[in-house]
C-alpha cells in the first residue's frame, strides 16, 4: 500500500524559520523518520512539497488510483484554499490533515481551516512528531479499510 505525504508552502523552510513555533527539525529529518516507520510497516510512502497551490491540486489528483492514502499539511493553503479543499474531496481517499503548531491557539484567520472538513482528521500541535501521528493514523485507517474489504469478498463467496 502506499502513502504520500503533501507539504505545502515555506514547509520547506523548517529547521530555519520561526523555530520557536515550528522547531529546529528539517523536513528532509521528518521525511526520513516518516520512511523508517513506513519500511518497518510494509507501506511505500512518497513525499512532495511545493509552494505553488496548482503543483498541490495536480499532486493530490495523481493520488486518485496511485495511492490509498494521503497525509497532507497544507501550511497557509488550509486557511485559504477552497480548490485545495475540492481536490481532497474529489480524490475520495483517506487524507489527514496535519499541522505543527496548534493552529486554534495562533491568530485567528490561522484557527479556521478549510480543508479539515473534508479529510478524515486532523493533527495540529504536536510539532515534528504530529507527522508520526498521522501516520500511524492513515496506517490504521487503510488495514481497517482492507480488512472490510477481506471480509465483503469472503461473504460474497459464501
Amino acid at each position: 500500500m502506499k502513502i504520500v505525504v503533501i507539504q505545502g508552502p515555506n514547509l520547506n523552510m523548517l529547521g530555519h524559520r520561526e523555530q520557536s513555533i515550528y522547531g529546529a527539525m528539517k523536513l528532509e529529518d521528518i521525511h526520513a523518520q516518516m520512511q523508517n516507520v513506513a519500511k518497518q510497516n510494509n507501506f511505500d510512502i512518497e513525499f512532495f512539497q511545493s509552494n505553488f497551490e496548482g503543483e498541490i491540486i495536480d499532486k493530490l489528483q495523481e493520488c486518485l488510483g496511485d495511492a490509498n492514502g494521503v497525509i497532507i499539511n497544507p501550511a497557509a493553503y488550509s486557511h485559504t484554499s477552497v480548490a485545495i479543499r475540492d481536490a481532497i474531496s474529489a480524490i475520495n481517499i483517506p487524507v489527514v490533515e496535519v499541522h505543527i503548531s496548534n493552529i486554534y491557539r495562533r491568530e485567528e484567520f490561522r484557527q479556521k481551516s478549510l480543508t479539515a472538513p473534508v479529510c478524515a482528521g486532523q493533527i495540529a500541535g504536536f510539532g515534528p512528531f504530529g507527522y508520526h501521528l498521522a501516520l500511524m493514523a492513515i496506517m490504521q485507517m487503510l488495514a481497517e479499510i482492507e480488512a472490510i474489504k477481506k471480509k465483503s469478498e469472503a461473504a460474497v463467496k459464501q
